[in-house]
């Protein structure tokens, strides 16, 4: 079985397409593989087993016909809770949506099943995607699967635990501070937040009706392998008339990239929280394995790093938490979860002070430009330690992220090494807006180099 469940999405494709396993036997393994590890994980909440087994026979009685669908015929994945399923309850982790039964896929979840996707199952997340933990009072809490005491992130938490124990191939998640980048780092797998503008969030908890803070959350692939990110990435992308954020920027093959006229600036501290040193060990080997490969490499770090996260909080506090409480009204959800009560925390702002703030956070991005003129990316730690205990998330802990949903950029993330304790340790890998490509390559190349995803001790 473990060839099966931790194959690649791209092997699993080739496997099903020249029939050498079925689509059947490839469900049935990772349906085996959630039951064995999801008690311990608590990371697959609704689990579609009947209707998977039937489209898996479906899908292998279109083979034999010679249909096939898409890149991902007859291929089983997860979906993160906070993106509806069409006649599969989707909560988005809060009360009120306990027994929400959505009619529409999100235009994500639909453009995965048009390629052949088969959906096993929703991953948790904390209530309406907005905590560091997965936690919330439909599911109860995910844990890590290198270690149960510790926490595997969030919001895409469920979906990193789940992939990273062998229990799907492929999840989408979302991030408006880091919720794809740190599950992938915490638990040793591969994810990318793409550009601001590039996939539409149409069908997902946090929307397209942010206003002005629209720009933070994007919606992105999460899987063992950068390879598998960059088949999925291409399905989701682009507009679907829904989302007016969308623009409609072609997108890059990460094969054609050329690394070695790259120009990159690595950096271990961003002067908010010190990494271990283990991170910042990882983060240097990154460095020089790039520098040995021929790339231009330079210890650099962007200008205003160590005020960002304080930028960041205060935009997503600007309103005073009117927004989520609006949410959860929407929801009918009367009882707020502790893991999101940060979001009330503070006073509205004053309609001159959002204004003043708004060119604060514009000023930050055109200094951020400036720095990037010099470079096609940044390497640094996508936080200053490996997974932490639950109920230990700070202010800080994802504020080697948060800069970069600022900024809008693309930013993958890819396994690099082990701390002592065994837990993984991943890189993070920003590029220039629109150039996933480059970020994806170079990610790919960083996951050959220092090793990428290793099962867990499950």
């Amino acid at each position: 079985m473990d060839e099966l469940i931790y194959a690649s999405v791209t092997e699993l494709s080739q496997a099903i397409r020249t029939r050498q396993v079925s689509s059947q036997e490839v469900v049935e393994a990772y349906l085996a593989r959630i039951e064995a590890v999801n008690p311990q994980l608590n990371a697959v909440v609704q689990l579609t087993a009947d209707s998977a087994r039937k489209e898996a026979t479906e899908a292998d009685e279109a083979l034999a016909r010679g249909e096939i669908k898409g890149s991902l015929h007859g291929i089983p994945v997860t979906i993160k809770d906070s993106l509806d399923t069409a006649g599969v309850i989707s909560t988005a982790g809060t009360q009120g949506r306990a027994s929400f039964v959505p009619a529409k896929d999100a235009t994500v979840v639909a453009r995965l099943r048009a390629a052949g996707a088969i959906l096993l199952g929703k991953t948790n997340t904390p209530e309406l995607t907005l905590a560091g933990e997965t936690d919330n009072y439909v599911y109860g809490r995910t844990n890590n699967p290198y270690d149960l005491s510790r926490i595997p992130a969030g919001s895409s938490g469920g979906a990193a635990a789940i992939i990273a124990a062998g229990g799907s191939p492929l999840d989408l998640g979302s991030d408006t501070g880091g919720s794809i980048r740190m599950p992938s780092h915490y638990c040793g797998i591969a994810g990318i937040r793409p550009t601001s503008g590039r996939v539409p969030r149409t069908g997902h908890i946090i929307s397209y009706d942010m206003g002005a803070l629209d720009a933070l959350t994007q919606i992105g692939p999460m899987a063992r392998f950068v390879r598998d990110l960059i088949l999925a990435l291409p399905i989701i992308v682009g507009m679907d008339w829904y989302d007016p954020a969308i623009v409609p920027m072609p997108l890059g093959d990460p094969n054609s990239i050329d690394l070695k006229g790259l120009r990159v600036a690595f950096f271990t501290d961003n002067g908010i929280e010190s990494p271990t040193p283990e991170t910042a060990d990882v983060v240097r080997s990154a460095a020089r394995v790039l520098s040995e490969e021929g790339l231009s490499v330079q210890q650099d770090s962007p200008p205003g790093v160590d005020k960002s996260r304080e930028l960041w909080h205060q935009l997503l506090h600007a309103d005073g938490g009117a927004k989520v409480r609006q949410l959860l009204e929407s929801a009918g959800t009367s009882k707020m979860h502790p893991v999101i009560e940060w979001t009330q925390s503070e006073k509205a702002l004053t309609t001159t002070e959002f204004a003043n703030l708004l060119a604060e956070w514009n000023m930050f991005r055109s200094r951020m430009l400036t720095f990037m003129e010099n470079y096609d990316v940044i390497i640094s730690p996508t936080s200053a330690s490996p997974a932490i205990p639950h109920g230990t998330i700070t202010s800080s802990t994802f504020s080697y992220t948060s800069h970069h949903n600022l900024t809008g950029w693309p930013g993958a993330v890819v396994r690099g090494g082990t701390s002592p304790e065994g837990l993984p340790i991943g890189v993070q890998v920003v590029a220039r807006p629109w150039r996933e490509d480059v970020a994806l390559a170079v990610a790919q190349y960083l996951e050959t180099a220092l090793g990428g995803w290793q099962p867990p001790p499950l």
